[in-house]
């Protein structure tokens, strides 16, 4: 099956809407771990035990993680059915809307323990949302792109994400550096209240989006799969597997972005919590440069060298920034960090989206990345939780965090190790070696 050409544009415009509802929808999701490191254990738990409030925070973090493959499962189904568009303005829309109600929460003072309740649902609805926010618009943009820079046109949508996380960053170094009696009464609401820009913004940029030519040639010739779960488990089980084990990658930007900043703006370490916010801030920014450039390179020799170098360096890399924070001088944890997580892990988080979405053919490409990265990013989300557990009664011991990340590491190794090549495979034949020797699965038309 030939897929026709794309019209002239399209691939730009596509890259442009995943970038944008990307950075916008991950401002929400990230604007919540800033909050629950930060902020959320003195308003939503009890402040007489702070470090068992702490780690209550930071595993309503994770709960939107444990969330994820279940939306994983329906938004992959319908997006592999109804086209990559629909579910793209769905997430958006869901992600705004739940992220405006966390900023409308009554506090604990208030209302008791429903206030962590509510906190949490709202969490899941989030966790929802972003189960098919990458994989639509990866798919969206994999599937547009020139088959020579599929690399370069998916990067986009994690240049997106970082440039999300970027933002909300900065939207907090000045709420952070409110005194603190503004900062937990009504200073810490306000950047939840900003996201209902995201679903008007969101929503306009993506409704004007043509659904790819791979997935209508699809759709008018041999038509979607009736049931694309069940084709994903029978044709493309052992690519999920290795999208499972690869994605767990992930858990060094949770615990970069959430338990680092816990730990350097604890007593221990004592570094203040706008100094912190500024590492991941200057961090975000040369991702933003870093991540195009690994998957340009990806489009050249690779995908899986790059994505190891990202995986394997992490691993080394979250070592030397624990320790430099472990030391209490700033110069060494910036410096430190801007290289772990800007240069080295953006490797790695530049160019999973060709590398994860090419094993995948198009009947099924959005359900095996929603499903196979949602899964492993429900365990690097409750990474977060676990090493709040290993660090010890004083939440200091950086070097069994340190050893935990870099276990977290070896799946993702072993996954690239495992996995074919396929950045020199044109679009239209992804994911034909294993398809190839399955049963023909039952067709409807679109």
């Amino acid at each position: 099956m030939s897929v026709p050409d794309t019209p002239v544009g399209q691939p730009k415009k596509a890259a442009m809407a995943a970038w944008i509802g990307s950075a916008l929808e991950y401002y929400d999701f990230f604007i919540y771990g800033s909050a629950a490191a930060l902020i959320f254990p003195e308003v939503f738990f009890d402040e007489s035990d702070p470090a068992t409030a702490t780690l209550l925070s930071l595993a309503t973090f994770g709960v939107a993680y444990a969330a994820r493959p279940v939306g994983a499962l329906f938004l992959g189904h319908f997006g592999d059915r109804m086209g990559r568009k629909k579910i793209m303005v769905f997430t958006l829309i869901l992600m705004g809307v739940s992220t405006f109600l966390i900023g409308c929460l009554p506090t604990r003072d208030q209302v008791g323990t429903l206030a962590p309740v509510l906190l949490v649902l709202c969490r899941v609805l989030q966790g929802i949302s972003a189960a098919g926010e990458q994989a639509s618009a990866n798919s969206m943009t994999l599937e547009h792109a020139p088959p020579h820079r599929r690399g370069f046109f998916t990067s986009f949508t994690l240049s997106g994400t970082q440039g999300g996380q970027l933002l909300a960053t900065l939207v907090f170094i000045p709420v952070a550096a409110l005194p603190e009696e503004q900062l937990l009464s009504w200073g810490w609401r306000v950047p939840f209240w900003m996201s209902i820009a995201v679903a008007v913004v969101g929503y306009v940029i993506r409704r004007k989006l043509d659904e790819t030519p791979a997935f209508a040639q699809q759709a008018a010739t041999e038509g979607v799969a009736k049931m694309p779960l069940a084709v994903l488990m029978r044709e493309h089980w052992a690519d999920v597997l290795r999208v499972i084990g690869g994605a767990l990658v992930a858990s060094v930007s949770t615990i970069f972005t959430v338990w680092a900043l816990s730990y350097a703006t604890s007593d221990s370490v004592g570094m203040s919590k706008s100094s912190m916010l500024w590492v991941g801030a200057l961090a975000n920014l040369v991702a933003l440069a870093a991540i195009p450039l690994w998957a340009t390179l990806s489009d050249r020799i690779g995908r899986r060298p790059v994505f190891l170098v990202g995986a394997a360096g992490s691993a080394v890399m979250m070592f030397l920034y624990l320790w430099s924070i472990s030391t209490g001088s700033y110069p060494l944890t910036l410096l430190l960090g801007i290289v772990t997580f800007g240069v080295v892990y953006s490797a790695a988080n530049g160019v999973w989206p060709s590398f994860y979405g090419e094993m995948f053919s198009t009947r099924v490409r959005l359900s095996g990345m929603a499903i196979g990265t949602q899964i492993g990013f429900a365990v690097a989300g409750f990474a977060v939780t676990f090493a709040a557990q290993i660090a010890g009664p004083n939440g200091d011991d950086w070097t069994a965090v340190a050893l935990f990340t870099a276990a977290l590491c070896v799946p993702p190794v072993v996954a690239a190790l495992s996995a074919r090549e396929t950045a020199k495979i044109p679009t239209e034949q992804l994911g034909e070696r294993t398809a190839r020797e399955a049963v023909q699965p039952e067709k409807v038309t679109a």
